[in-house]
């Protein structure tokens, strides 16, 4: 298991000392409170978004979202990632291409996004409902392996399991038990970290399945497909644009993915021994 090594001076989570009350009476101890801060991401020393994320693996995070927000299209591109402590938050400083530079500037996303948010700072519906290529991914995934991987990643989110307050987003590939995780109290945040985990690596991202410990949303969706994952496996529900954009796009959308149960949403074929609609 990962050690959850807080950047200097932002802790992921604090201990706080709480009233605890339960059946009629009350006890005092220490709780474990998850923490985000404002992480303002910057490219070639101008100001593109404020996010409010988990302190924690940050570069991965801007890796992440630089790709699945096609402010670059490889990670190759991206020159270097600093990250900066500040009195008010920490910023991450990303050199990129100038022509890249120019092209994000356009996209105008100099908004603050909240935790909860995905499309937060696009001006228009083109930026919102941005449509990704069609997925070329060949993955089979055994629908046993799926299981063991839900299983696998309960006992794998450390941080949520000291605060009960985070998302995690996992990556796994088929015949392979060890699974790759990012956490963060943002679903899209944390996805966004594991996507730069794996390109950081040189993953091939058509290899393996991501699963999600939140609703799948369009904008998941979209991530995903955009780096070419060809799976996404949610824990809650999907979003009716979720599945419209996963059925154009190619992709297998999984929603309530839980123990041995799960329901196939879009393209049941890299699923198998499943039927559509189980």
């Amino acid at each position: 298991m990962e050690d959850l090594a807080p950047e200097p001076g932002w802790p992921s989570y604090r201990v706080r000392p709480v009233h605890r009350w339960r059946g009629g009476s009350v006890e005092q101890l220490d709780d474990c409170v998850a923490e985000e801060a404002p992480i303002a991401l910057m490219y070639n020393g101008e100001p593109h978004v404020v996010m409010l994320a988990t302190p924690l693996d940050l570069e991965d995070f801007a890796l992440g979202f630089s790709l699945t927000e096609d402010i670059v299209m490889e990670a190759s591109e991206i020159e270097s990632i600093r990250v900066y402590e500040r009195s008010e938050g920490i910023e991450v400083r990303l050199k990129i291409p100038s022509a890249r530079c120019d092209a994000a500037a356009e996209k105008g996303r100099n908004l603050t996004g909240r935790t909860g948010c995905g499309l937060c700072g696009a001006r228009t519906l083109k930026q919102a409902v941005r449509r990704p290529p069609p997925v070329g991914s060949k993955v089979q995934v055994p629908a046993a392996e799926l299981v063991a991987a839900l299983r696998n990643l309960r006992q794998r989110q450390r941080l949520n399991s000291l605060t009960g307050a985070v998302h995690a987003a996992a990556w796994v590939m088929p015949g392979k038990e060890a699974l790759l995780v990012r956490e963060d109290v943002g679903r899209h945040n944390a996805l966004d970290k594991l996507i730069g985990a794996l390109a950081r690596k040189k993953t091939d991202f058509g290899a393996g399945f991501v699963v999600v410990t939140s609703r799948a949303s369009f904008e998941m969706v979209q991530k995903c497909a955009t780096v070419g994952i060809g799976l996404m496996a949610a824990i809650s529900a999907p979003t009716g644009l979720a599945i419209k954009l996963a059925e154009e796009a190619g992709l297998t959308l999984l929603g309530f993915a839980r123990n041995e149960d799960h329901v196939v949403y879009t393209h049941p074929d890299r699923l198998l021994h499943s039927k559509p609609g189980l």
